[in-house]
């Protein structure tokens, strides 16, 4: 694994599948993309662009829909707004809104096929061509340091291989919401999958990794993707063709360090996350805090 050319290995691009109709937030959803949901002043997507940014990715492809034209609008300049900014002496907001649109090289598509999650991968593979690109949820994220997304860089530069981000799940009841995966142990937080088993019962799981949100991926996935059929619930699942990948080649875990994970397509887990990024955010964190003591819930 570790004599695989180097020069190959350098990911310069991310696709962000952002299709989905966010139906557990209805009505919501009906007029806003769930991954505009705010947290507290900043959408959920944006905080996935970050991650990749922060981790050295220049180019970013979001797959989305016919509904989803805000996301375009949200990460393109807003002259109008600039101006507005600008002549009212806001600078640090000015700063702050053209910095948005300069952060990356956007590309949209729009999804094309069957419904699941492996689609908008596969809508992408005319753009990604023969080189290695990230995948990462554009309705979740981790924070961590370093960011998920560079520490499965890094895994990725070392071996060559195919790496998925790993999430030690820290209540062993809690991994029936998850792909828990089967590992065989590598080095320090690396390890071999196995396998991953979908929702296990607490007593069935071959560990308390959840193994999903961030991968790292090689062009041999697409003609898996391409030539794969329905699976759970008729839809094309990513997983699936990263199973069928697994017979081939190695595929990597990698346990994130520091890491914080915050799924924003459940209402209550979102719900969650506001709360907890409104009492570290430097504007409210002591009003909003001392709000919610004189609650008294």
């Amino acid at each position: 694994m570790a004599s695989r050319d180097s020069s190959k290995r350098r990911v310069r691009k991310a696709v962000i599948p952002a299709a989905g109709f966010g139906t557990r937030f209805l009505p919501q959803t009906k007029a806003m993309p769930k991954e505009m949901l705010p947290i507290v002043d900043k959408p959920v997507i944006q905080y996935v662009v970050e991650e990749c940014v922060d981790s050295g990715i220049q180019d970013i492809i979001i797959v989305t829909g016919y509904h989803k034209r805000s996301i375009e609008d949200h990460f393109d300049h807003n002259s109008e707004l600039e101006y507005h900014l600008d002549v009212t002496g806001k600078k640090k907001q000015l700063r702050m809104v053209a910095e948005i649109a300069e952060c990356a090289n956007f590309v949209y598509i729009r999804q094309k096929g069957g419904y699941g999650n492996g689609t908008p991968v596969l809508n992408a593979a005319h753009l990604i061509g023969d080189e290695p690109f990230a995948v990462l949820w554009g309705d979740e994220f981790i924070y961590s340091k370093p960011p998920r997304l560079k520490q499965c860089l890094e895994v990725f530069e070392e071996y060559g291989d195919p790496v998925i981000s790993g999430i030690r799940i820290k209540n062993k009841e809690e991994v029936t919401r998850y792909g828990i995966a089967e590992l065989e142990p590598m080095k320090n937080n690396v390890s071999k999958l196995k396998r991953i088993i979908e929702k296990p019962d607490p007593k069935d799981a071959p560990s308390q990794i959840a193994a999903h949100g961030c991968y790292v991926l090689t062009p041999d996935i697409f003609p898996l993707l391409a030539d794969q059929k329905p699976g759970k619930g008729g839809e094309m699942w990513l997983v699936d063709a990263i199973a069928r990948l697994s017979l081939q080649r190695d595929i990597l875990v990698c346990e994130v360090n520091n890491a914080a994970y915050y799924d924003t397509g459940d209402k209550l887990e979102y719900m969650k996350t506001v709360v907890q990024f409104g009492l570290k955010h430097p504007d409210v964190n002591g009003p909003f805090r001392k709000y919610l003591k004189e609650l008294n819930l």
